[in-house]
């Protein structure tokens, strides 16, 4: 599944980081690395942008974004 699936007040480790140059590298610097632990917290009305929080942050993503990032659901 992916980040932008996941549902509001669910938890998901991080499986892999997709795309391609800048953007993969901008994903990895934020703190969106393999197995770290994220948190949906909110997403806006329309579906775009999503709140995350992981790492002791809160992040926004564009739902494109969150698209590229496999997560695994943690029950």
């Amino acid at each position: 599944m992916t980040l932008d699936k996941l549902q509001p007040g669910k938890k998901g480790y991080i499986v892999s980081v997709g795309g391609e140059g800048a953007l993969r590298r901008r994903l990895l610097d934020l703190g969106l690395t393999p197995k770290t632990i994220v948190l949906v917290r909110k997403v806006a009305p329309l579906g775009d942008p999503i709140e995350i929080f992981l790492r002791g942050y809160e992040l926004t993503l564009r739902r494109e974004e969150a698209a590229r990032i496999e997560v695994a659901e943690v029950h």
